[in-house]
């Protein structure tokens, strides 16, 4: 129990536990046992309650103690008190032994895609009592979601003009020319160069997605401007179109993993190679939960499995 500086009384559990225990016995002795205290300091405890109270809670004699009509008031407030500490306590031990909570989080599309299905049914196995919340989004909306506090984390691409935020690579996601599996480019296996692919018929995404930052980027390296021939918002339009051979697409490698690749093949994009890093977004100064610690941890090892840091070589399926 102590008294702030602007005289506001605060009791800690002990205080009400000693003070429910003299309260239940009707007597000091039987309240010490009860409580693991001596009887000079249940009495302590006793005396600074009625002195922050200015009021008696006990009537006492040489042989027992009594509730005065004031303590009786206070028992029911202390019951009360005492069971909304306990419940704190339970729903606090229940976040960090992952038995509830709530892990709200974006991704892009491609990752949402890719990367969260098998780690979300993983979590949701391990943590059932653990509410997931998933924000299929661009990457400036997820770096505006995290920075609302709307979800506790972002995976998406780098985006420095969100400095505020923290931000932690996790892979880097290269590029590669999705191409119906008739189209000339697929006869060879072989890495294609950006400038081979200048005069093809383009479908990509509008600005300002980091699809199309990063194509636009990989053109003016050769001094072309990218003029896609279709512009479109969803990945999964791009793998349509494409598979109807209506042009070729150059994407992140999860992105050309969206949908399935029957009828199309992929082919690495190189000269220059384009990496778009992928990590993981979050406020600055702020604790995450354990449950959105533990699913940043699975993340993780999801993302090592699919997208291993800095590999280099024929893209995966090809």
């Amino acid at each position: 129990m102590q008294i702030n500086s602007v005289g506001a009384i605060t009791w800690t559990p002990r205080d009400l536990d000693v003070f429910l225990a003299l309260a239940a016995s009707g007597g000091f002795r039987r309240a010490a046992e009860q409580v693991h205290l001596s009887q000079s300091a249940v009495s302590g405890v006793i005396a600074r309650l009625e002195d922050s109270l200015g009021v008696r809670l006990f009537d006492r004699n040489t042989r027992s103690v009594s509730l005065t009509p004031c303590g009786e008031v206070f028992l029911e407030q202390a019951r009360l008190l005492r069971a909304q500490f306990d419940e704190a306590a339970r729903r606090v031990r229940a976040m960090v032994q992952l038995r509830a909570g709530r892990v709200s989080l974006a991704a892009l599309p491609s990752l949402a895609a890719t990367v969260l299905p098998r780690v979300m049914a993983e979590f949701a196995r391990l943590y059932p009592g653990v509410e997931l919340n998933v924000r299929d989004t661009l990457s400036g909306a997820a770096f505006e979601l995290v920075r609302s506090g709307q979800v506790d984390l972002a995976i998406t691409a780098a985006n420095p003009e969100y400095a505020d935020l923290d931000y932690t690579a996790l892979t880097a996601d290269s590029f590669v020319l999705l191409c119906a599996a008739d189209h000339r480019l697929a006869r060879s296996r072989k890495p294609l160069q950006w400038s081979e692919v200048v005069g093809e018929r383009h479908i990509s995404m509008p600005l300002p997605a980091s699809v199309r930052q990063y194509a636009n980027a990989a053109f003016l390296f050769h001094g072309f401007q990218f003029a896609p021939a279709y512009e479109v918002e969803h990945i999964a339009t791009i793998h349509g179109m494409v598979r109807a051979g209506l042009g070729v697409a150059a994407l992140p490698e999860l992105a050309a993993a969206f949908v399935g690749r029957e009828g199309m093949v992929t082919r690495r994009l190189t000269g220059p190679d384009m990496q778009r890093p992928i990590g993981l977004v979050s406020r600055r100064g702020r604790s995450l939960s354990p449950a959105a610690a533990e699913m940043i941890r699975l993340l993780r090892e999801e993302i090592a499995h699919l997208l291993p840091a800095g590999r280099t070589g024929p893209v995966a399926g090809e």
